[in-house]
């Protein structure tokens, strides 16, 4: 799928009129039902606060319209606080993607930089090794690269998040290959071996592995001795065959952003729409094209199985382009998110046993002010033709803007949606997709 050129119209998205006001009993009881769930999908937007949600919303749609990510039935908030590591007693009132992620993916709290290990070091079993061990398909995209925090806690246990790949274990001895560790992130997702890896970090995958039974391969070649296969663009992850894992490495770092616009500054910006990126070739897929990619692979492996599947999705630089004080970079990453969301949605209406979760690892800075304010600003004008003022102020302009400790949102329809309403904490997640997969 290719963005049209027009941002602001670029990505179809649901609507609705101002003055709708459907009775929606129906679809909340009905979503209210327990059970269980034969496949779980759970779509993260990195950095996706309500902000960063409102910022999209009223750029694609307008401020009465309504993204795919709106119309799941049920709703809830879920704190995200990780714990300090010399002081697992106390919270750590701002999480890093680390942490916050280790909670869903094993139900632990834990200290920031963390990837699926508790504060004292040792490592907890994940959703999706649960899921795997008791013969469920297993499935992890992401736009980032597939080490970095999110997609890393499903399949990895290291100390530090930083530990990619085979030549970046400095601060990782314990975890190392070399001293009889599990190795690196990506040595440790192929070892895991879910059925499909879509993503980005193709340099880590390319690293030699220094120790052990594939010692002198690189990861990738590792995971093809192992019945991976191997893509590297689109029209790859196009032909790849269902019936055996794929590895698919987009991009050597984070996969290219969706749209470009202006850089907010302390006096502001003129008023002005986002474009397409011009720089994003199309031998990157997007990350609808992942999805849809991996919904299609895990759902043929399971058409004849009673088990499904467990598949997380993330968007992961609407969290990287709010660091980077760039408006339009984090409402093109949230309008492709919502267009996965969307793709989804549409598998779920004729898949009803299947449990969709769409939440975010930890808010972040961006906020709609008015026009006169600290900090720096840009002005977009919206679908509604009307302009809006973000602004960024936790940091320089030349430094990275910081994450912030709020709750956010967590939204979800099928069997289990239920355990998302009120406030829960992120750790409750892990236990509601355990749940729906009837695992142990």
């Amino acid at each position: 799928m290719v963005l049209a050129a027009a941002a602001i119209v670029a990505v179809p998205t649901v609507a609705l009129a101002g003055d709708s006001h459907p009775d929606k009993t129906q679809a909340a009881k009905q979503a209210i039902k327990g059970g269980k769930a034969r496949n779980v999908i759970l779509l993260i937007g990195d950095g996706m606060g309500d902000s960063e949600i409102t910022i999209a919303r009223n750029y694609q749609v307008g401020a009465a319209g309504r993204l795919a990510m709106d119309t799941l039935p049920l709703t809830g908030a879920y704190t995200t606080y990780a714990v300090q590591k010399a002081s697992p007693n106390l919270p750590e009132y701002v999480t890093d993607s680390a942490a916050s992620g280790t909670g869903w993916a094993t139900g632990h709290k834990t200290y920031n930089g963390a990837i699926s290990v508790t504060p004292d070091e040792k490592p907890k079993p994940t959703i999706l090794e649960l899921a795997k061990a008791a013969g469920f398909r297993t499935g992890d995209v992401t736009t980032a690269e597939l080490q970095d925090a999110t997609p890393a806690v499903l399949g990895s246990h290291v100390i530090n998040r930083d530990c990619k790949g085979p030549d970046a274990m400095a601060t990782c001895a314990v975890n190392d290959k070399v001293n009889g560790g599990a190795g690196s992130i990506a040595e440790q997702l192929v070892q895991t071996r879910p059925d499909v890896l879509l993503g980005g970090g193709k340099q880590y995958f390319d690293q030699t592995v220094k120790a052990g039974k594939y010692k002198g391969l690189t990861v990738a070649q590792q995971a093809q001795v192992n019945g991976f296969q191997i893509v590297t663009d689109a029209a790859g992850l196009a032909a790849a065959k269902p019936n055996q894992p794929i590895l698919g490495a987009f991009a050597k770092n984070n996969m290219d952003l969706e749209w470009t616009g202006p850089t907010p500054t302390r006096t502001g910006t003129a008023p002005s729409t986002c474009a397409t990126n011009a720089a994003r070739t199309a031998t990157q897929p997007h990350l609808v094209d992942m999805a849809s990619k991996a919904i299609d692979v895990l759902d043929k492996q399971t058409k004849n199985s009673r088990k499904g599947f467990f598949l997380q999705i993330e968007g992961a630089s609407i969290d990287k382009q709010d660091h980077a004080a760039n408006p339009c970079g984090q409402i093109g990453e949230t309008v492709g998110f919502d267009t996965a969301i969307k793709k989804v949605l549409q598998y779920q209406k004729s898949h009803p046993d299947t449990l969709v979760v769409v939440t975010a690892d930890h808010g972040h800075t961006s906020q709609i002010v008015e026009t006169a304010t600290l900090g720096y600003t840009a002005t977009l004008t919206t679908h509604d033709g009307a302009n809006m003022t973000i602004s960024y102020a936790t940091s320089e302009i030349t430094g990275s803007q910081q994450h912030t400790g709020t709750e956010v949102r967590i939204a979800a329809g099928g069997p289990q949606a239920a355990n998302v309403l009120g406030v829960t904490n992120q750790t409750d997640l892990f236990f509601t997709m355990k749940r729906a997969l009837g695992v142990n």
